[in-house]
This record gives C-alpha cells, sequence and structure tokens, in this order.
C-alpha cells in the first residue's frame, strides 16, 4: 500500500507539472504509469481526477478575475464575452468527447501512440512559433465568439494522448492572431469547464468500479496535484513571455524519442 501511495504522489507531482505546459500532461502520465507499474483505478479515473486536482490551482491564482467576472456579468458587456467565449470554446470538446470517449480509452491510450504525439506535437509548435500571424487579440474579454469556437475545436486534438490540451489551444490561439500572454490564459480558464465535466463524466462512469482504496490513491494524487500545479502556473506565463514555446518543442521531441527507444526495447 505504501508503495502505491508513493507512486500516487509522483504521479500527482507529474500532472500537476505538466498539465499547463504544452508537453501533454496525459502522455506524461501515461508514461509514468508504464515506468512505475502502477494500475490505479480502472477506467483512467484516477488520471482524470487529479488532472482537476491542477485545473483548481488556476481557480485559487485567478479568483479574483474569475469572481469579478461573474458579479460584473449580468451588466457588464465585457464580462458577458468572456463567459461567452469559454463557455463556447468548451462546446465541441464536450458534444465530441461525449460520442467518442469510449473509443479513445479503449484505442488511443497507448504509449506509442503518445510518444509519436510527442515528436508530431514538437514539431507543429516550432513550425508554428515561426509562422504565426501577428496578434491582434489582447484580451479574452476583446475574443471574438467565432475565434473561440476554432478555439474549442482545436481544444478536441488533444482526445489523442500525447497531443497535449494546452499545446493544442495555446498553438490554436497563436494562428488565429491571439496574443501569447492571453493564449495561455485563455486556455488556462478554458480548462476549467472542460476538467470539470471530464471529471463529472469519468467518475458516473466508473462509480461500481471503485473502492475506497482508490478513493484515498485519488485523494492523494489529487492534492500533490494541486500543489505542485500552484508553481508552475504561477512561473509558466513569465517564462513564455521571455522565451517563447520552443524550449517546450524541443522537449517534446527528445521526450518523444527517448520514450519510443524505451517502449521498443
Amino acid at each position: 500500500m505504501l508503495a502505491e501511495w508513493i507512486n500516487a504522489i509522483i504521479m500527482g507531482v507529474v500532472e500537476g507539472a505538466t498539465e499547463f505546459l504544452p508537453i501533454s500532461s496525459t502522455g506524461h502520465l501515461l508514461m509514468m504509469k508504464e515506468i512505475l507499474s502502477f494500475e490505479g483505478p480502472k477506467g483512467n479515473v484516477f488520471e482524470i481526477v487529479i488532472q482537476f486536482g491542477a485545473i483548481l490551482a488556476v481557480v485559487v491564482i485567478y479568483f479574483q478575475r474569475l469572481w469579478k467576472v461573474m458579479i460584473e456579468s449580468p451588466k457588464n458587456p465585457e464580462a458577458q464575452r468572456f463567459i461567452m467565449a469559454v463557455l463556447l470554446a468548451f462546446l465541441p470538446a464536450a458534444i465530441i468527447g461525449a460520442f467518442a470517449h469510449d473509443f479513445i480509452k479503449a484505442v488511443l491510450f497507448n504509449p506509442i501512440i503518445v510518444a509519436v504525439m510527442f515528436i508530431l506535437g514538437g514539431i507543429a509548435i516550432l513550425w508554428i512559433e515561426k509562422k504565426a500571424p501577428k496578434p491582434q487579440i489582447d484580451a479574452v474579454e476583446h475574443m471574438p465568439l467565432k475565434t473561440a469556437l476554432c478555439v474549442g475545436f482545436f481544444q478536441c486534438l488533444a482526445m489523442v494522448p500525447g497531443v497535449s490540451r494546452s499545446g493544442a489551444t495555446i498553438m490554436g490561439s497563436l494562428l488565429l492572431k491571439v496574443e501569447r500572454r492571453i493564449a495561455a490564459e485563455f486556455s488556462f480558464f478554458l480548462a476549467i469547464p472542460t476538467m470539470a465535466g471530464a471529471t463529472v463524466y469519468d467518475i458516473y462512469k466508473n462509480m461500481n468500479h471503485l473502492s475506497l482504496d482508490d478513493g484515498a490513491l485519488i485523494g492523494i494524487g489529487f492534492v500533490t496535484a494541486f500543489f505542485s500545479a500552484l508553481i508552475v502556473v504561477r512561473k509558466f506565463v513569465d517564462f513564455i513571455g521571455k522565451h517563447g514555446f520552443a524550449p517546450f518543442a524541443w522537449y517534446r521531441i527528445a521526450a518523444g524519442i527517448i520514450a519510443l527507444v524505451f517502449l521498443l526495447a
């Protein structure tokens, strides 16, 4: 049992450290499961729920802004635009995910697919960094609803493990002329309804398979993911403002190659 708790802590730290970076938290969790021989609860519930733990870090960090938006939404058009943009971007993943959930879990949750997506995603980030058009959208409150919906469709690419939800939404936003810091923040805000929905759906689908021991493991992973994400989110926006996304692209390519060698060996 102690070994399982230690593994849950490691998984939680990995989740919190990678959820908001464009390097695929799901991919890293699948790889860590292979390395640690960590089974966890059935149906990948552990991975989904601890992701929501990381998402709560965003709620804490941006609480004042989110609360202000909610309070002002009845009368403030910009607050209304903020809420509509997030909800509209959430819609494609909610619809497609509901229909494709079982297929994705059964077929695509594969370490080989993850490793290949790491490499392809890294190449895509390098290309977008060079080719992205000049940004014109400088605030979530100013984002056209059509742009928000398109970002939502980019998010659906992350249903393939290894693509990265934050990577897909941020890179998609850059292609849609969103300023890089705003692209990162919008990805954070979009994660809140996305992961909340995924958590509720996965728990509902696997409720009959869960036990008290599973609850303890999930709780440990949830808490460690939350605290590690608190650290990463505070640093990430400043980092990309100075260095861009290329370091993450090269990391993805290197990690993908190493993972392929490890898996095939």
